[in-house]
């Protein structure tokens, strides 16, 4: 089974734009998720998924600098690029990942995919937000190519054709589903790239792992763990944002 991270990601953020070419740890957010998905066990390819519009060029001419294949779709119509960019990479399994995860744990995404691979095809999605224990930027969602062409043929809404999964994991009668948890409940806390906050939070974060002599490419859940228990001040710089607060606006 070929398994394929597609990453959706485009500058136009209402709320951070041009965040996915910030810089954390002297590389961009793009770059360190496509490093940290690179040392995932279960994954053939990865793509970038992004927008015909032209300030996502930066997108395009970033990926081609690391040799990373992109795809480049409607702006608003998610669905539509995650299928093509699919159905071009020949994809039996689509792992989604959005452009405002630059901690995205290897470890956690090969646990979902896992999941997925052994009970496919009586399983066509796999995630662990249903319901969310991992730290929100760690959110990972798998699922069968059928299962993405049929929502592309028959998801109508715009919130569903935004946010690619919405149509698939809304009909569990049609789409069988299971969730890997964490064995700790972490989902109090924000790792994600949302808001200027976001940014300050990481930053800090990842130059504290540097101090400690932790590479923030490698690291692991466990190690962003025990360094926030050993800095809580830190969860303080974005403490307040409700998590999946933009969830009504694309990546």
């Amino acid at each position: 089974m070929k398994v394929v991270a597609i990453i959706q990601a485009r500058m136009g953020s209402s709320r951070l734009p041009g965040k996915v070419l910030r810089l954390l740890d002297g590389i961009t957010v793009l770059e360190l998720i496509v490093e940290r998905l690179s040392e995932c066990r279960t994954l053939h390819e990865i793509v970038v998924a992004t927008s015909v519009s032209e300030k996502d060029d930066a997108v395009a001419k970033e990926m081609e600098r690391l040799n990373i294949a992109v795809f480049r779709g409607d702006e608003k119509d998610v669905l539509d690029r995650y299928y093509r960019a699919a159905t071009l990479t020949k994809a039996d399994a689509v792992l989604r990942i959005t452009g405002d995860c630059p901690l995205i744990d290897p470890e956690v995404v090969d646990a979902v995919v896992e999941s997925f691979v052994k009970r496919y095809p009586s399983l066509q999605y796999s995630s662990n937000i249903h319901p969310p224990t991992f730290p929100d930027g760690l959110d990972v969602e798998v699922f069968s190519y059928e299962a993405l062409e049929q929502a592309w043929k028959e998801a109508t809404s715009p919130f569903e054709r935004e946010h690619v999964t919405p149509y698939i994991h809304s009909k569990p009668h049609m789409f069988a589903k299971a969730n890997v948890g964490s064995s700790e409940d972490y989902s109090r806390l924000r790792w994600t790239l949302d808001e200027e906050e976001d940014y300050l939070f990481l930053s800090a974060l990842i130059d504290k792992a540097r101090e400690w002599g932790i590479n923030p490419r490698l690291a692991t859940l466990e190690h962003w763990i025990h360094i926030l228990e050993q800095y809580p001040q830190l969860t303080e710089l974005n403490s307040g944002i409700v998590r999946n607060a933009g969830s009504a606006i694309t990546k």
